[in-house]
């Protein structure tokens, strides 16, 4: 009988104590014989550590002076740990029992699968997929990331309409399972982004190496979402609009960035207007700073960043649309109706 692959389970914990005691007993609870948790602690100054010394000291501890965000955080503590697969698992997700085998199964059976994620809904809702990938990451041409069951700020109602397994763009970084290999091999997230989005910069990455990126809806967990920061907080508006422009930047074919990123800049520009006048000065500033903040990337980061051996993948989960004309002016709601595709 082949040895199970070993899996492990390493959750990034800030100040998320409350998390921890609440969903840890679940993630104990999965039904698989080659697994570990790792905690690994970003600096919190809750008594997040001592709440796990105290109550689970058989699960591995790696602690962090300071908050190295989501990006150097998982980076740094991956160095430390030795495991077939991966998966980065968010501090507010509650996992079902059997999550974790068709996951191996999907690796195990495909060398050329890299990373996939579960289908994830909501904890508070739990007929419902939740925002932060729901069942699988799509991009528009214009760099805007949807998932199937989410587009912007609507969540469909999870009725089997998206339970195929099937190639994807991205992966969400709440439940990333991911070849241990690959990671280290990709140099892992892109640091300066810190958090937000540094999972699609990874996929978008691997991608263009040959490597498939995989949703597998048989895999169901429940996340709370917004745990450190919650929707509508400001650095979260700064971090996705910098971000984005950096992982287009990167990652899009010269000939591409040409056309891509000015418009992209216009759309942005709509978009932080539109709050201004709707009386968020908050969100207008946040976007400002924002390319403010990528601009300085530009002129004096970007050799630091992380970029592809080669550029020979092709792209699934590419949508050819604007998906702020498709949602805000065509009135689509839905990833189907979007994307054109049933089940």
């Amino acid at each position: 009988m082949n040895q199970l692959s070993k899996v492990a389970i390493v959750i990034l914990n800030w100040n998320g104590r409350k998390y921890l005691e609440q969903f840890l007993p679940s993630v104990l609870a999965t039904n698989y014989n080659n697994f570990e948790i790792v905690v690994a602690d970003n600096g919190s100054t809750d008594n997040s550590i001592a709440f796990l010394q105290t109550n689970y000291p058989t699960i591995r501890l790696i602690t962090f002076t300071e908050n190295f965000g989501f990006a150097k955080g998982y980076n740094e503590a991956l160095k430390q740990i030795e495991s077939e697969y991966y998966v980065l698992l968010n501090s507010d997700v509650e996992v079902t029992a059997s999550w974790l085998q068709p996951m191996v199964n999907l690796l195990d059976s495909n060398p050329n699968i890299a990373a996939c994620q579960p289908k994830l809904l909501s904890y508070k809702d739990k007929k419902m997929f939740e925002y932060a990938g729901s069942a699988g990451g799509w991009l528009d041409k214009y760099g805007y990331p949807f998932a199937k069951g989410r587009v912007f700020d609507i969540c469909e109602y999870d009725k089997g309409q998206y339970d195929q397994q099937e190639p994807i763009f991205w992966a969400s970084g709440a439940s990333l399972f991911i070849r241990s290999a690959v990671f280290h091999t990709m140099k892992g997230f892109d640091e300066y982004f810190f958090a937000h989005q540094e999972e699609i910069d990874l996929c978008w990455r691997i991608q263009l190496t040959g490597l498939s990126i995989y949703s597998c809806p048989s895999s169901v967990v429940y996340h709370v979402g917004g745990g450190t920061l919650p929707k509508g907080n400001s650095l979260k508006t700064f971090l996705n609009f910098r971000n984005n422009k950096i992982m287009l930047s990167k990652n899009l074919p010269f000939a591409k960035k040409l056309w891509v990123v000015p418009v992209r800049n216009l759309l942005d520009a709509l978009s932080a207007w539109k709050g201004l006048l709707s009386g968020d000065g908050g969100y207008f500033i946040a976007i400002l700073r924002a390319h403010i903040a990528f601009l300085k990337w530009w002129l004096f980061h970007q050799k630091k960043s992380i970029f592809p051996v080669n550029r020979n993948g092709k792209l699934s989960g590419l949508l050819n649309k604007n998906m702020v004309w498709e949602h805000f002016v065509k009135k689509k709601k839905t990833f189907a109706e979007i994307v054109g595709k049933t089940n």
